[in-house]
């Protein structure tokens, strides 16, 4: 892994972005609330989820900002809340117009810290938010592919690439992304799989929206992904159930005038295809006397054909744990380009990006 380039809010690895969080914290004279991770992280350091409330504990409305839902992508959005922590004019706006934050870094600190997408139960957190004592879905799509997308070798056999070529070109790209990105349970050391049972990082988010949520009369919740989109363009894309009320008060709220539209898969104009198990929900579950609201902040790196790559050679990695390290050095590498442009004027974009969506929530919570 080649060092990403210095920075004051953003971080070249989970250890130092942790530390950076933690200071920021503290330098605001927030008390933060550590969840310990069961596994070690990529050079040996403690792993965590943690937790920092910015206003008071009764507070009717309620702002969740949180990072590293897919772990490599927390790179990005544990910048947005370490520069969050240290905006004094942010967090004079929110305490004005009554709106609590509650931020969480590092919803998936094990990926996060190994340069993975998926928990250390190769789970995509946000697949796994399901009723486990029901039937799962099904992805007959992802059954037709998974051999193609795990071959026996990397980089693929000729024979392999021409046959992704060939379901392309039949198919299109957006039947293919939807396929493969949509969730399965078939699968387990295949892509997006959706898991068996909650994950720890499930459980973990569970008890601090319990914690946190329950006296809340009104809570918003902006998630930090990337890896989808034109490079450096932040998506607000709809986070919620199928409900026409809800999905008009987040355009009502986050659209900025029609400047910052915001996209649902539900109506097909998001770039996400549509998506089971989202984390999201569980807020209906966890605070049903609230009034929820919510985005996920989607940033743009790569072409998406590019980032369905990326994640194909990682999760043949994690299955090939003997491949040469010089190998495993460049697919993680890969991976991390995939999700994180290291590049100033894109940090600056998504500093600017997210600050705009978080005035957005709290000017919308405070209406009510």
């Amino acid at each position: 892994m080649k060092p990403a380039t210095a920075h004051p809010t953003f971080s070249a690895s989970y250890a130092q972005a942790r530390e950076k969080f933690l200071q920021a914290a503290a330098s605001a004279g927030l008390q933060v609330e550590s969840k310990p991770h069961p596994l070690p992280g990529r050079d040996g350091e403690q792993l965590a989820m943690d937790v920092a409330r910015d206003g008071p504990p009764d507070a009717a409305n309620l702002l969740v900002l949180s990072s590293a839902c897919h772990g490599v992508e927390g790179y990005c959005g544990s910048g947005v809340q370490v520069a969050a922590l240290a905006d004094a004019e942010w967090r004079e706006h929110a305490r004005a117009h009554g709106v609590a934050v509650l931020y969480l870094h590092a919803l998936n600190p094990y990926g996060f810290s190994h340069i993975r997408r998926t928990t250390h139960e190769n789970v995509d957190l946000n697949r796994n938010f399901h009723d486990f004592s029901k039937p799962l879905p099904a992805n007959d799509a992802y059954r037709e592919l998974h051999p193609l997308l795990l071959p026996a070798q990397w980089p693929p056999s000729d024979d392999n690439t021409a046959a992704i070529d060939a379901y392309l070109a039949a198919r299109g790209e957006a039947a293919y992304q939807a396929a493969v990105t949509g969730g399965q349970h078939e699968f387990p050391e295949g892509l997006f799989y959706g898991g068996s049972g909650p994950t720890w990082s499930n459980k973990a988010i569970r008890e601090v929206l319990r914690a946190h949520g329950r006296r809340a009369a009104r809570i918003s919740w902006i998630d930090l992904h990337t890896g989808l989109g034109p490079a450096g363009l932040g998506e607000r894309i709809y986070s919620g159930k199928n409900d026409a009320v809800s999905v008009a008060r987040a355009r009502k709220w986050w659209d900025g005038g029609g400047k910052t539209p915001v996209t649902s898969m539900f109506d097909g104009s998001s770039s996400a295809a549509v998506l089971t198990g989202l984390m999201g929900w569980c807020i209906y579950e966890e605070c049903p006397q609230a009034q929820y609201t919510g985005i996920a902040m989607e940033y743009g790196t790569v072409p998406v054909l590019d980032t369905m790559q990326a994640l194909r050679a990682e999760h043949w990695l994690n299955v090939h744990p003997e491949a040469p390290a010089e190998q495993a050095r460049q697919i993680k590498q890969g991976l991390m380009d995939a999700f994180y442009v290291d590049t100033d004027a894109w940090r600056a974009q998504i500093l600017a990006q997210a600050r705009e969506s978080m005035f957005q929530a709290v000017n919308g919570l405070a209406e009510g």
